[in-house]
């Protein structure tokens, strides 16, 4: 039972330390400006983590046989071949998603969390700990992005919704705040701003209560 207790300490406090977003400011253009509702962010913390998982391991693959004057390249390269399949992929089969990404998808390439992760993490560890690196930082991600747009939809629209990303068919609807009630704000980059803001206060608080 302790060992439960010791290994679910230490992911909450990776959760919140290591948390990209929140703990290493990481990835904050994409996280603010397509949280605007859950399916966004559950649509976009799973392609994060694909590539996140993918690129560690590939990268992990060929850090002993990759120069170090071209490594940085050939990291780009890599990601930028896994954003494209993945991109494609949603196209295909999830196009009410890939429209509402956007540009956000394809940008994933220039994303700080995923090159990050592959220079200071797995270009230095077998494939095996760098896939879990790669799997922890993407659940962060995702978690992120999901606190993010709660807190927006639900005060801008009332409401809490998900859809079927695949047809666009409404899956969850309930009405939680009266429409009368709702602040449209939120759904703006304003309130996209004061919710990270908060977000970020909140999380640097425990980390420093932990921290004394």
């Amino acid at each position: 039972m302790s060992e439960n207790k010791e290994k679910k300490s230490v992911f909450m406090s990776k959760l919140l330390k290591e948390n990209p977003v929140f703990g290493l400011y990481l990835g904050i253009c994409s996280t603010l400006a397509i949280s605007t509702s859950i399916n966004n962010a559950i649509g976009m913390g799973v392609c994060v983590t694909i590539v996140l998982v993918l690129s560690n391991i590939l990268v992990s693959c060929v850090r002993n046989i990759t120069p170090e004057d071209i490594h940085i390249p050939v990291y780009i390269v890599i990601i930028a071949s896994l954003v494209t399949v993945v991109s494609m992929v949603v196209h295909a089969f999830a196009p009410t998603l890939f429209s509402s990404l956007g540009a956000f998808l394809d940008l994933i390439v220039v994303n700080c969390i995923i090159l990050g992760r592959a220079e200071a993490f797995a270009s230095m560890n077998p494939i095996g700990p760098s896939a879990k690196d790669g799997l922890n930082m993407g659940l962060s991600y995702t978690v992120s992005l999901l606190a993010i747009s709660l807190i927006r939809q639900l005060l801008g629209t009332g409401m809490i919704t998900w859809d079927n990303p695949f047809t666009g068919a409404n899956v969850f609807s309930l009405r939680i705040i009266p429409e009368t009630f709702t602040l449209p704000l939120m759904t703006s980059q304003v309130g996209a701003f004061l919710t990270f803001a908060c977000l970020a206060a909140a999380v640097a608080a425990i980390n420093n209560k932990e921290a004394k």
